[in-house]
């Protein structure tokens, strides 16, 4: 009941004047190399970025970079102002991204225990510095990738621009300037972050717990969640005879079930089904929260067909017997 009322309140006071298209989340393990400390997966985030900016704009044409910095390995920096002519402005639709750490900032953050606080030990000052020095390092990464396929994205951190816990939940957050930022035509990239909490000292804040509080101000019309699995499964997808769960609905009390397919062994979903599965346990139960608001959560495998088609919001009306993911909608 908690959360309805937070709900409520947070409508009310909602900065965001014009309807937000989508909310995506790129995932930590899908945009990095897992057991390669600091590197991205620079392919991935490629043909990522490249979707992104399908799913964007209407048009077949690809809009001038806008990634202005020199390149590893060369001397020259690439700008040619006559690309972008006398043209207007090109027209996004209104996207926010979200991605997690993957590779980046797990390491530092393990390593001083930032997110049980205390702040007053030297070690998690420390860690806490070098946490925010490694998840923005990815974060500029990220907008360099949007911004080499014409998408006009800023990085917005959590700790920079006021995001503040309690006890590890949101207290406050200032989306003024996610909100300006859309309203100026530009896409804001978020992150999971180092932040300050209000009685531990600090602790910190998954991309997965951004994006539900964003959802329930911002009420996008769908959120995508890109993963470097197809979906969610009844067991770790390693297993083989794990098997994809292609439908999962929410009811108002927050129970979840299995709608397709459907199971010999019926099975209502817990948390405690998805210990095992890396970061999938947050994920669900975000997803839940988000869908409890009537918005549909798409759970799908980064850079594939099937991506593809949920950022563009091809799955609003049907989902395709051939398409692979989850979905994560309201019963009602």
């Amino acid at each position: 009941m908690e959360h309805n009322n937070q709900t409520q309140t947070i409508s009310t006071l909602s900065p965001f004047t014009q309807p937000i298209r989508c909310i995506v989340k790129l995932g930590g393990a899908a945009i990095t190399c897992k057991n390669e400390l600091e590197m991205i997966n620079e392919e991935i985030l490629r043909k990522v970025s490249e979707q992104l900016r399908q799913a964007m704009i209407t048009s077949s044409e690809k809009p001038p970079g806008m990634d202005w910095s020199r390149r590893p390995g060369s001397s020259e920096i690439c700008c040619n102002p006559e690309e972008f002519g006398d043209h207007s402005v090109v027209d996004f639709s209104r996207f926010i991204v979200v991605h997690g750490a993957g590779s980046f900032g797990h390491f530092q953050a393990s390593k001083s225990s930032v997110h049980k606080g205390q702040l007053n030990k030297p070690l998690v000052k420390a860690g806490f510095v070098a946490t925010r020095i490694s998840v923005t390092t990815l974060t500029l990464e990220i907008i360099r990738a949007l911004a080499r396929e014409g998408i006009p994205s800023v990085g917005i951190s959590p700790f920079s621009c006021g995001w503040f816990t309690r006890e590890r939940q949101v207290s406050s957050a200032d989306l003024s300037s996610v909100a300006k930022a859309i309203d100026s035509g530009f896409t804001p990239v978020l992150h999971g972050d180092a932040v300050l909490d209000e009685i531990l000292g600090c602790t910190i804040l998954s991309g997965d717990v951004i994006i539900s509080h964003l959802a329930a101000y911002s009420k996008p019309e769908y959120v995508v969640f890109l993963t470097d699995v197809y979906g969610v499964y009844d067991r770790p997808p390693t297993e083989p005879d794990a098997v994809l769960l292609k439908e999962i609905a929410v009811s108002e009390d927050g129970s979840w079930s299995v709608v397709k397919p459907k199971l010999q062994n019926s099975i209502e979903l817990t948390v405690a089904a998805h210990d095992t599965t890396g970061g999938m346990q947050t994920k669900i139960s975000e997803a839940a929260m988000i869908a409890k608001l009537g918005i549909d959560v798409y759970i799908v495998k980064a850079a594939t067909s099937h991506s593809l088609r949920a950022l563009t919001g091809d799955l609003r009306r049907d989902i395709p017997d051939d398409w692979l993911g989850t979905v994560v909608r309201s019963s009602r």
